[in-house]
């Protein structure tokens, strides 16, 4: 399918799904909301994707957030439709069985930080700024932001963050917790790809599995939470993948992981 403000790139399992609407820093409009839900939908689906870079076109911005354009003429009724499908996207990230890394390359403001925030994890440019300036709008972040912040660091920083308007950088959000790693601009995508690589290379089911059973994990109590941990540790090994990564590795060699 082909997508007016997307761009896929695939490589050796990996897709690099970039937001290209430079004129307008990236923002999340409708269009953009639905063709990245069709996208990522499509690429889950996708037996031969292992994982998915997402970032922004352009050194500027990530996502400078979402599309106030077009959010300033909603109704009540329509606003709430928007966050809606904003948080029905930022779920279907959290419950692919792919893992998703943002590189985020510039400001990731607003929706943007919300998109960040949905993905597994997230890697910076040194760049990089962050923020949730939704209160100076006399608003709230919509897309599940005031939630998964607050389960990231905890709600003093959160509160923090969000009361405020304040745009931090990326060392802050290092330290904050916010990002995994930060590195020098040029060195940011070669560095995410070098860790979807090394991803893509493990079990997928493993993988998909370790996922699910972080987020699910999450909303259960701690005895829920590994009774569903063991669960789909059994399961796994009914599968070809646990023979041969076991397989592989009594044998010395190499494992060809098929997903299966």
């Amino acid at each position: 399918m082909e997508y007016k403000n997307l761009l896929l790139e695939n490589n050796d399992g990996i897709t690099t799904l970039t937001i290209n609407r430079r004129e307008a820093l990236n923002s999340l409009n409708s269009s953009v909301l639905a063709e990245l839900e069709c996208a990522l939908y499509e690429l889950d689906l996708d037996a031969a994707i292992k994982a998915v870079v997402l970032t922004g076109a352009g050194d500027k911005a990530f996502v400078a957030g979402a599309d106030i354009k077009e959010m300033s003429e909603l109704s009540s009724f329509e606003a709430h439709d928007f966050a809606r499908r904003g948080q029905r996207l930022m779920l279907l990230i959290n419950r692919m069985r792919k893992p998703v890394i943002a590189a985020v390359n510039g400001y990731a403001l607003g929706g943007g930080l919300e998109l960040a925030l949905a993905c597994d994890f997230i890697y910076a440019s040194e760049k990089a700024k962050f923020g949730f300036p939704e209160v100076g709008l006399g608003v709230i972040p919509g897309f599940g932001g005031t939630q998964n912040l607050a389960r990231l660091i905890g709600s003093n920083k959160a509160n923090e963050l969000i009361f405020s308007g304040r745009i931090i950088n990326a060392a802050k959000a290092l330290s904050w917790g916010i990002v995994n790693e930060v590195f020098p601009a040029d060195e940011l995508l070669l560095k995410v790809l070098e860790t979807a690589r090394e991803i893509a290379g493990k079990g997928t089911l493993g993988v998909a599995y370790a996922k699910d059973a972080i987020v699910n994990g999450l909303s259960m109590t701690k005895e829920d939470g590994f009774r569903y941990e063991a669960s789909l540790f059994g399961v796994l090994f009914a599968t070809d993948d646990q023979k041969e990564g076991m397989g592989a590795f009594l044998g010395k060699r190499a494992a060809q992981f098929q997903g299966k």
